[in-house]
């Protein structure tokens, strides 16, 4: 009895070390714990309970089993905490006194130990396998001839059998000088398993893990329930402050929400049935089991269970090899039940392992292709910097020769962009997608959110609009989104060898988790390793990374792989041991340092860099040009090839005593997504007024897509789109009306500049359709394309519109309308840039900055291991 007790399971740290591998890396079978991991409130539990720490516990944890008794319905009495139910196991024997113990076999062989460490005689019962290990009772009474300590579970570990318990309690009453041991170890995970009340005899104890059902086996915590002289009886067989004070707070906050446990319940059984099709099928013998475990025998023509095992291991998977439970032998394993993609990785395994073929194409559980290796990039905050940092890991893969592809289940952006197929996604995307080499597919960002409001946004679903919602309706439907969402990115995968998708926000806002569709569940989803990136420049980077791990789950920290600060001025040097702060508190390693990227070139997704632009004249160059500065601007990059201009200063404005006070060259009215609430806003500040007086001087004013259709006289809004009112005056500086359709129009386009004769390359993204109305001052087309009229000038003012986007991209034609307003100023005219901004080398110099300044060969080897 001097040898150590052999490992029951759950040696994932001595793998590890074996192996060179973190703990996440292992699919551990071998432990049966609740498969949807600890609760989401073990941290602040565990954070109760770490206050405590400098005083002593409750010797006897009062407050835990009084808690536990009411859940039971029993007396404070009849309970009694321990560091785990083994302790219990191990005292049980020494308190009762009995000399005889008898053990129904397979069973947890902790109880023979107990036993025998106890001197005991201790009779192994073997159990039939055909009736698949079910208790045989009569066989059991037959050996009550004496007072007999009786070992039972309720499920049985590790046949998964449970008793008959009304004929268990007949038992005990017709022995009373015996006593039986119910473990109830796995029975919270058992849904609608009949369990031992408040009514026990007094010679029937219960066994309560919680180290199963709360999946935390580092945090040792177990109860007995019985008689109040045998609990005060085992009381005197264990020390006092058993149970710290970590410990009792999570069994406490464990009695009084008990919801995440009952919803693993629920879910345990579809996971056992996949995992029971999928053995099947490969030739194993899977016995029927009630718990969140499935003992299975191998065929005859199978490896033994240890070699198995074994090989299992060198994969990085533990499963339970059997041959060291009384009762079995090297033919048995037992499987705890995991989550799906975990499972469908052990049965990829174990065919090869086995070498064998399914049995049965029907009875394979493996319904989906397995998905790529998967990277993901969240941010502490919006804003910092995610789409950038996942377009340049998109580029630097791609330089490794792999096929990557980016995805973002769901966007919230006013700037979207147009497929070749005439879908609309986000622009950020359709980035991503250039720096994978790849044209942009609506796959790649399967649901885009354009705000209309404060509180509402036009919902677009694979590239189609779906109507605008309010967010509390929107939160509503994002589970019927959710299989959209996930067919997308499977199709998508499909064809790819790397994926690299992107989160929204933050994934640690607390009061959207529940419908989250994009950051966490999506990694799940995709079994993606996550890079958290925190924004440097604003401050508080580190504070934000401690804060976002500290409100994220378990099971969403578990899918953390470290840490990036973007945006960084200065020598990376003066943050000294800042990242060893954050890695010795979270085990996140820090992955590198991304330095502040002025003048990168590269389109901005959120009107983030509008927002910069000065609200004066700052440069005192030649030209200026002022945009107004709308509540719901859309589309605001068809401005950005404007700042790059050595000539322009863009001034945004925003009230009519700005914009007379500037006095510029040109105004533009930007795009909007919500062109009549706009229009209020124009009018409340005073704009209206300022755009007619200007265009009578002669300053030229521009609108592009819903500021063309400001321009007009009227909008008509027949479909209640923007707002309640059918009609909206518009600023009556061109002679149009525009109506709002229910279809939007979406497509790339090649147009022609009619007054400069140049060629416009862009894309259409409107609800309005244009006309003109007859009468004085009727307008010219100054756009088109293919015979369609894009665009409407004034026959004698400088007021002109087009529903173009990017129309200032093509530099021939910038140059040209610049040059136009310089002649104005009788400036001599500039030459157009050699060439368009070369977003490749702006790419490029993105995925340089990603190589060399973050752990470039750490972050390829996340691609190797799967959460």
């Amino acid at each position: 009895m001097n040898n150590p007790p052999p490992a029951h399971g759950g040696t994932v740290l001595a793998l590890t070390r074996r192996l060179g591998c973190r703990p996440e890396e292992i699919l551990d079978f071998s432990a049966s714990l609740n498969p949807l991991g600890p609760p989401p409130w073990l941290d602040q539990a565990v954070a109760r309970g770490l206050r405590d720490l400098t005083r002593y516990p409750d010797p006897w944890a009062g407050p835990l089993c009084q808690a536990a008794a009411r859940l039971r319905n029993l007396d404070d009495s009849q309970v009694l905490a321990a560091n785990g139910t083994s302790e219990i196991i191990l005292a049980l024997p020494r308190t009762l006194g009995l000399a005889r113990a008898v053990i129904p076999v397979p069973a947890y062989a902790e109880y023979e130990r107990a036993c025998r460490l106890a001197a005991m005689e201790t009779e192994l019962l073997p159990l039939d396998a055909e009736p698949y290990f079910v208790l045989n009772v009569q066989a059991v009474e037959a050996r009550l001839d004496q007072p007999t300590l009786v070992f039972l579970g309720h499920p049985a570990n590790p046949s998964g059998s449970v008793l008959d318990l009304d004929a268990v309690l007949s038992l005990a009453g017709r022995h009373p000088d015996s006593f039986f041991a119910v473990d109830e170890a796995y029975a919270d995970l058992c849904p609608g398993l009949p369990r031992l009340g408040s009514d026990l005899p007094d010679n029937v104890l219960v066994l309560w893990s919680l180290t199963k059902s709360l999946a935390i086996p580092g945090l040792r915590l177990g109860l007995a329930l019985g008689a109040p002289r045998l609990i005060s009886s085992l009381k005197n067989q264990l020390p006092p402050w058993t149970v710290n004070a970590v410990a009792q707070a999570v069994g406490q906050w464990a009695m009084k929400d008990t919801d995440h446990v009952e919803a693993s319940a629920r879910a345990i059984p579809a996971l056992r049935d996949h995992l029971a099709r999928g053995l099947k099928s490969l030739g194993l013998d899977v016995f029927p089991s009630r718990a969140n475990f499935l003992l299975a025998r191998l065929d005859q023509d199978h490896p033994r269970a240890p070699e198995l095992a074994r090989t299992l291991a060198e994969h990085r998977i533990l499963v339970r090899d059997c041959s060291t439970i009384p009762g079995l032998d090297t033919s048995f394993i037992r499987l705890a039940v995991r989550p799906t993609a975990e499972t469908d990785v052990l049965l990829e395994k174990l065919e090869i392992a086995l070498e064998v073929r399914p049995s049965s194409p029907m009875a394979t559980a493996k319904p989906q292709p397995v998905l790529p290796p998967a990277l993901m990039i969240q941010g502490t905050c919006s804003n910092a910097g995610k789409s950038l940092v996942a377009a340049g890991i998109c580029r630097a893969l791609r330089r490794e020769g792999l096929r990557v592809a980016p995805f973002k289940a769901q966007n919230m952006s006013l700037n979207s962009g147009v497929t070749l197929d005439g879908l609309e996604m986000g622009r950020a995307q359709i980035l991503q997608a250039r720096a994978c080499g790849l044209e942009a597919d609506v796959r790649m960002n399967p649901v885009l959110l354009k705000p209309g409001s404060d509180t509402g946004s036009q919902v677009v679903v694979l590239g189609r609009p779906q109507g605008t919602m309010e967010a509390r309706d929107y939160f509503r439907t994002k589970a019927d989104l959710w299989p959209t969402v996930c067919r997308a990115y499977a199709e998508l995968a499909s064809g790819f060898e790397v994926m690299v998708l992107e989160g929204a926000g933050s994934p640690a806002e607390v009061n959207l988790k529940a419908f989250d569709i994009v950051n966490m569940a999506m990694a799940r989803e995709a079994r993606a390793r996550v890079i958290l990136v925190a924004d440097i420049d604003r401050g508080g980077a580190f504070a934000s990374i401690l804060g976002t791990w500290h409100c994220l789950e378990p099971w969403e920290r578990s899918l953390l792989a470290g840490f990036v600060l973007n945006k960084f001025r200065g020598d990376p040097g003066l943050l000294g041991n800042a990242e060893n702060f954050v890695t010795a508190r979270t085990g996140l390693p820090g992955l590198g340092v991304l330095p502040f990227l002025p003048d990168l070139g590269l389109p901005d997704e959120d009107s983030v860099s509008f927002k910069a632009l000065p609200v004066s004249r700052a440069q005192g160059r030649e030209l200026v040009i002022a945009c107004l500065d709308l509540p719901r601007i859309s589309n605001a990059t068809d401005l950005d090839v404007l700042t790059r201009e050595p000539d322009v200063d863009l001034v945004r404005v925003s009230s009519g005593r700005n914009l007379h006070d500037l006095a510029p060259d040109a105004v533009i009215i930007p795009g909007s997504k919500a062109v009549v609430p706009d229009l209020d806003f124009i009018r409340a500040a005073n704009l209206d007024e300022a755009l007619r007086r200007l265009a009578r001087e002669g300053a030229e004013i521009v609108g592009i897509c819903g500021g063309y259709q400001m321009l007009g006289e009227d909008i008509l809004d027949p479909h209640a789109l923007e707002s309640n009112r059918q009609r909206s005056p518009g600023l009556g500086l061109l002679n149009l009306t525009t109506t709002l359709e229910a279809d939007k129009r979406l497509s790339r386009i090649k147009a022609r500049h009619v007054p400069s004769n140049l060629d416009l390359d862009g894309y259409e993204i409107h609800h309005g359709q244009t006309t003109v109305k007859s009468g004085e001052a009727e307008p010219i087309p100054v756009v088109l394309a293919g015979g369609h009229i894009l665009g409407h000038g004034h026959p004698r003012l400088p007021v002109w519109g087009t529903y173009v986007h990017g129309l200032f991209d093509a530099p021939t034609f910038r140059r040209w309308w610049l040059n136009g307003l310089r002649a104005r100023k009788v400036l001599l005219p500039l030459e157009p840039a050699s060439a368009a901004p070369d977003l490749d080398q702006a790419l490029d110099r993105l995925a340089d900055a990603v190589i060399q300044n973050l752990d470039w060969p750490a972050i390829k080897n996340l691609l190797e291991t799967r959460p």
